[in-house]
């Protein structure tokens, strides 16, 4: 699959985990994002699950990131209120995955809460990204952002 095809979080939730890492590793870095993305966790365990588990995740805790290029930095939008916190620093580097290019969302020197979380993001469409996270070197979950104002 070609990083130039639109992918957006609704096929994102039909994929499986191995298809997911297919896709990640096959995409470009794209831009650090600007604004408001919204979040859908991807559990890669088939479209009905996964959406269950998507509109669950977003209502109950997480309904995105909200990314700063020019400070470096985002936050996350947790909380069934979108409260806007658990700050990472954002740069480019390698993918604990493949060593290609990416964008990190790094924890460890920002967040008590999330120190030992790291994400990693890649563009897979016109404002779309997909991410991995990982709980100390070991991948535990996917997720998409998707940018509105990105999009034509």
């Amino acid at each position: 699959m070609s990083h130039a095809t639109d992918t957006g979080a609704e096929r994102l939730l039909g994929m499986s985990r191995p298809d997911l890492d297919r896709l990640f590793r096959s995409s470009p870095p794209g831009e650090i994002p600007r604004g408001k993305g919204l979040g859908t966790v991807l559990l890669g365990l088939g479209p009905k699950t996964n959406a269950v588990a998507a509109v669950l995740a977003r209502r109950l805790v997480w309904q995105g990131k909200v990314f700063d290029p020019d400070g470096g930095e985002l936050r996350n939008c947790v909380t069934p209120f979108g409260i806007r916190a658990v700050r990472a620093r954002v740069y480019p580097d390698s993918s604990w995955s493949d060593r290609g290019a990416c964008i990190v969302l790094d924890y460890s020197h920002t967040s008590l809460v999330a120190h030992w979380i790291r994400d990693e993001i890649r563009s897979v469409g016109q404002g779309v990204y997909l991410g991995n996270v990982y709980w100390g070197r070991r991948k535990v979950l996917d997720f998409s952002l998707t940018f509105p104002d990105a999009r034509t």
